[in-house]
């Protein structure tokens, strides 16, 4: 558990914050010089690239955008895209991939859970992947707060939840979910819009990933 403890060293105190592993920027930055992201497709999810094209242009925020081939994808669609990752090595590449393409992503390099309260009620929509599992569990209903308040009202929280195979006793991250666990946490203050497997995952994720699409009331 994340909180605070005081030492006490003769006269001096210290006051030390403790954070999950997956709250540090060289956790993840580690794991992408190391080429041990997994969840890295290598490029555009072709759910979020037939979604994009049933919605309405607006403003998308992607969470845990990685490399950004989705955040690409959905700015050459004519959306105002915001990407946001916590690796330099994954937002210097979206830098690298959307300079190739000749578009316009807004990049940030930092936490996601710095978008509040800079971005409260900005966004049509929120693209969620495999952020959701890779943060400590234990941060999961400040993450559905945090997409709450970043979205407009009728906003709408795109999601490909995953891995639905894996048990939180597998450890993490990516930490496992269940559909029971998302759908309690995206409870009130949320109706759901869509739900289905995809038949159109990539083969290594059928049935191991579920698209349910939330919108905020």
């Amino acid at each position: 558990m994340g909180g605070i403890f005081h030492t006490r060293n003769h006269a001096t105190f210290l006051l030390v914050k403790l954070v999950y592993k997956e709250d540090a920027a060289q956790f993840w930055e580690d794991i992408y010089l190391e080429d041990d992201a997994g969840w890295d497709l290598g490029g555009v999810t072709p759910v979020f690239d037939n979604i994009a094209d049933e919605l309405n242009r607006g403003k998308v925020c992607i969470v845990g955008c990685g490399h950004g081939y989705d955040a690409v994808m959905f700015a050459l669609k004519g959306f105002e895209v915001t990407a946001v990752d916590f690796a330099p090595s994954a937002t210097i590449a979206l830098e690298s991939i959307s300079e190739k393409e000749n578009v316009n992503v807004q990049i940030r390099q930092s936490d996601i859970f710095c978008l509040t309260p800079k971005y409260d009620s900005v966004f049509d929509y929120v693209i969620e992947q495999a952020c959701f599992c890779a943060i400590n569990p234990e941060r999961r209903k400040e993450y559905e707060r945090l997409v709450y308040k970043i979205l407009k009202p009728g906003g709408k929280m795109i999601g490909l939840w995953f891995p639905l195979d894996k048990t939180m006793a597998d450890g993490g991250p990516p930490w496992g979910i269940t559909i029971d666990e998302v759908k309690s946490i995206f409870k009130n203050g949320w109706i759901i819009e869509r739900e289905e497997f995809p038949e159109i995952s990539i083969q290594q994720r059928k049935n191991r990933e579920k698209l349910i699409i939330f919108e905020k009331q």
